[in-house]
C-alpha cells in the first residue's frame, strides 16, 4: 500500500543486515580517529592573536571551547589559515573582523538626538573623571 525502503534494490534483502551493519558513524568516533586541531602550522603572531581573542570571549561569558573555537575561526578569517610554511606567507592579513567590532559601535549613537548624545557625552566624562579619583 504505501512506501516500503525494504522492497527498494538499494537495500539488502533482509532487514535484519540493515540493522545489524550501521552504515552511519557517529561523530565522536569520527572525531577520535581523525587528527585535527593541530596548530603547527601557525606563526607565533596567529597563536598570540587567537589566544588574545579567545581571552576577550571568555571575559564576556563564553565557554572556554566555544571561546577556543571563535577565536580560531577569526584568526583563520583573518590571515587564511596557517602561514608558516609555503606560499603566502608574508601576505597581509586582512583587519575585517577588527574594524567589524568598531563599526558596530557609533549605531546606537547616530539613533539618538544630539541632546541625548551631549548627555551621553556629559555622563562618560563624569564617569571617567569619578574613575580617575
Amino acid at each position: 500500500m504505501g512506501w516500503n525502503p525494504l522492497e527498494q534494490r538499494a537495500f539488502p534483502r533482509d532487514a535484519k543486515a540493515l540493522l545489524e551493519r550501521p552504515r552511519i558513524v557517529p561523530i565522536d568516533t569520527m572525531r577520535a580517529n581523525m587528527p585535527r586541531g593541530s596548530k603547527a602550522k601557525y606563526t607565533d603572531k596567529q597563536k598570540r592573536k587567537a589566544e588574545h581573542i579567545e581571552d576577550g570571549y571568555e571575559d564576556r561569558g563564553v565557554s572556554h571551547r566555544e571561546a577556543e573555537r571563535r577565536s580560531w575561526a577569526t584568526v583563520n578569517k583573518e590571515s587564511g589559515g596557517g602561514n608558516k610554511s609555503g606560499s603566502g606567507r608574508g601576505e597581509r592579513d586582512t583587519k575585517v573582523s577588527a574594524r567589524k567590532g568598531g563599526l558596530l559601535g557609533g549605531r546606537a549613537a547616530a539613533k539618538r538626538s544630539p541632546a541625548a548624545n551631549s548627555a551621553s557625552a556629559r555622563k562618560a566624562a563624569r564617569t571617567r573623571k569619578a574613575r580617575r579619583r
